[in-house]
C-alpha cells in the first residue's frame, strides 16, 4: 500500500514538472535578445538617424525575423514532445497502478487461503488435493464449510480399517470407529464409489450435511477421498443405531418406556426441521430404524442422506424409486409422487417398530411376509387388544392413557390418514409426548 502511495504522489508531480521545463524553454535566446535590444551608449551618437524607408531594407531586420520564426517553430516542437511524453508517462503510470492493484488482491487472496490452511492444521485436520471426479465436493471444500480429511489419518485412526474397529455394515459400505488427533473419536463410513449411483450419494450426503445444522441430525466432522473409495466422518454415537437396539440380542431391554417416547421426539424434531424451518425442504426419504442414531444419553439423531433431495419439482421428478422395503409411502411406491408425507409415513413405521418392537416386515414363511401396519392396524384402534401387543419390555411400564395417544399418533401416520407436521392433531400429540417426557 505505501508503494501504490508514492506511485500515486509522482502521478500529481508529473504536470508541475512538465509546466517548469516549458517556462525553462520559453527564455529568449541571447542572440536574439543581443540584437532586439537597444544599445544604450555613455556618449551622444553624432550619427544621423537612419529613414524608415532604409529600416525596412537593412539585413539586420530580416535576420532577426527568421531567427525569431525559426524559434516559434522550435518552441511549438518541444511542445508537442512535452505532451507526447507526458501521455505516455500517464499510461505507463496508470499500468503500474492496475498492476500493483492486482498483486496486491493476490497476495492478500493467497495469505486468507494460508490462514484457512493453518486453522485446519490446528484442529488436527490434513488436508490434501483429492479426485478430480468429484466436481460438487471441491466447491464444498473451497467454501471451507467442511475439511478433507487425509487418507493416512482415517488409516491411522482405524487400525487400517480392521475389524475390531467395524461398527456395522451399509448399503454401499461399513462404519468404524476411528481415534484421530487430540483423541477425538469418530466414526468414518467408509463407501465403495465405483458405481455412480454410489458416488452421487456420497456427494449429495456431504454436501447436504455441510449446511444443515440441529440438534436431532448427525453432525458431518469432515470427508475423505482414497481412490475409489468416499469416507464420510460423523460425530460418534455411542449407543449405535435404533435397529440394533430394538431388534438385536438385547431386543430393547435397554430402552424403557419413557426413552421410547424420547426418542420418537427426537426424531420429529429432527423432521420437522428438514421439513419446515430448513430451505428449501428436505425430503429424506430413507427414513428407518437403521438411520437413527443413538448417544449415550439415547438422544436419537437422524443420520444417512445419501437419498436426500431438496423438495423442490423439477428435481423429484427426475428422482427413480427409491428407500427400504416397509419403510416406502404406498403413493409413492405405486405412482411416484414423492411428498413430505413419505417421510411422516416412516416415521409412522418406526413409532410402530418403538411401540411393538417388530420388525416392518417380518417373514412368516419362505414365501410369505407380513407388513408391520397390515398386522398392527385393525388392534391399534380396539383399545381392548392394544396392551396384547405392546412390545412385552415395556408392557408392564407404561402408562395406558398415553399408550393410547401414541396410537393416535400411529393411525394419524398411517397411509388412510396420515398428515404433515403442522397439522392440528399431530402437533397435539407431540405436544402431550413432551409434557410427559419432561
Amino acid at each position: 500500500m505505501k508503494l501504490i502511495f508514492v506511485v500515486f504522489l509522482l502521478v500529481l508531480y508529473v504536470p508541475i514538472w512538465v509546466s517548469r521545463f516549458c517556462s525553462v524553454g520559453a527564455v529568449q535566446d541571447p542572440l536574439i535578445y543581443f540584437i532586439s535590444s537597444p544599445v544604450s551608449s555613455p556618449t551622444t551618437s553624432f550619427i544621423p538617424p537612419v529613414s524608415a524607408s532604409m529600416t525596412a531594407f537593412a539585413p539586420g531586420t530580416l535576420q532577426q525575423k527568421g531567427i525569431e520564426e525559426e524559434h516559434k517553430k522550435g518552441e511549438s516542437g518541444k511542445r508537442m514532445v512535452l505532451l507526447l511524453i507526458f501521455i505516455c508517462g500517464a499510461l505507463v503510470v496508470v499500468v503500474v497502478l492496475s498492476l500493483l492493484c492486482c498483486w496486491n488482491r493476490y497476495w492478500k487472496l493467497s495469505r486468507k487461503r494460508k490462514n484457512a490452511r493453518c486453522s485446519d492444521v490446528e484442529k488436527g485436520l490434513s488436508l490434501t488435493p483429492f479426485s478430480g471426479k468429484f466436481n460438487s465436493l471441491r466447491m464444498v471444500s473451497n467454501r471451507g464449510s467442511v475439511s478433507l480429511i487425509d487418507y493416512k489419518v482415517l488409516e491411522n485412526g482405524t487400525n487400517n480399517f480392521g475389524d475390531d474397529k467395524l461398527l456395522g455394515r451399509g448399503g454401499f459400505g461399513r462404519v468404524y470407529e476411528a481415534q484421530l488427533e487430540d483423541n477425538l473419536r469418530v466414526a468414518v463410513k467408509k463407501l465403495d464409489c465405483g458405481s455412480e449411483d454410489a458416488k452421487r450419494e456420497f456427494e449429495n450426503e456431504v454436501d447436504l450435511l455441510s449446511k444443515i445444522h440441529n440438534p436431532n441430525i448427525i453432525s458431518l466432522m469432515g470427508y475423505g477421498v482414497h481412490e475409489d473409495n468416499g469416507f464420510v466422518i460423523y460425530e460418534l454415537m455411542q449407543n449405535g443405531s435404533l435397529e440394533d437396539i430394538l431388534h438385536g440380542p438385547s431386543r430393547g431391554s435397554s430402552l424403557s418406556w419413557h426413552t421410547r417416547l424420547k426418542i420418537a421426539l427426537d426424531i420429529a424434531r429432527g423432521l420437522e426441521y428438514l421439513h419446515e424451518c430448513y430451505k428449501p425442504a428436505v425430503i429424506h426419504r430413507d427414513l428407518k430404524s437403521s438411520n437413527i442414531l443413538l448417544d449415550a444419553n439415547f438422544n436419537a439423531k437422524l443420520s444417512d442422506f445419501g437419498l436426500a433431495v431438496a423438495d423442490s419439482s423439477h428435481c423429484k421428478n427426475k428422482l427413480k424409486l427409491s428407500g427400504t422395503v416397509g419403510y416406502v409411502a404406498p403413493e409413492y411406491m405405486l405412482d411416484g409422487e414423492l411428498t413430505e408425507k413419505s417421510d411422516v409415513y416412516a416415521f409412522g413405521i418406526v413409532l410402530l417398530e418403538l411401540l411393538l418392537g417388530r420388525r416392518p416386515v417380518e417373514k412368516l414363511a419362505p414365501a410369505q411376509c407380513q407388513s408391520i401396519v397390515t398386522w398392527a392396524m385393525p388392534q391399534l384402534t380396539n383399545r381392548a387388544s392394544l396392551p396384547n401387543i405392546v412390545d412385552p419390555v415395556i408392557k408392564n411400564t407404561m402408562d395406558e392413557k398415553y399408550l393410547f395417544q401414541v396410537c393416535q399418533l400411529q393411525v394419524i401416520t398411517s397411509p388412510y390418514l396420515y398428515f404433515n407436521f403442522l397439522h392440528p392433531l399431530f402437533v397435539g400429540c407431540l405436544f402431550k409426548f413432551e409434557i410427559f417426557i419432561v
